[in-house]
């Protein structure tokens, strides 16, 4: 079998299963799951947000990065944990 055929089983038992329910509060969850699915976590970021991780992104791939190791060096040293 494979995996489309599972897909489509497993999409069957669960259509079953959703009209064999008598109760609301479980049909609530199974709606408010597939909806968070469908936004796009993108979405949901703030204005300010977005631009940092687009700045990041854009220096990275200029090569102005900083490896891990001197990052936890500095942070080691600015808050005395070593």
């Amino acid at each position: 079998m494979n995996i489309n055929m599972n897909l489509q089983s497993k999409k069957l038992e669960l259509v079953q299963l959703i009209l064999n329910t008598k109760k609301p509060a479980i049909l609530a969850r199974v709606e408010a799951v597939l909806k968070e699915q469908s936004v796009d976590w993108w979405d949901k970021l703030s204005p300010e947000e977005k631009e940092a991780i687009e700045k990041g992104l854009s220096e990275a791939e200029s090569g102005k990065l900083i490896h891990h190791e001197k990052v936890m060096k500095e942070a080691r040293a600015k808050y005395k944990m070593d």
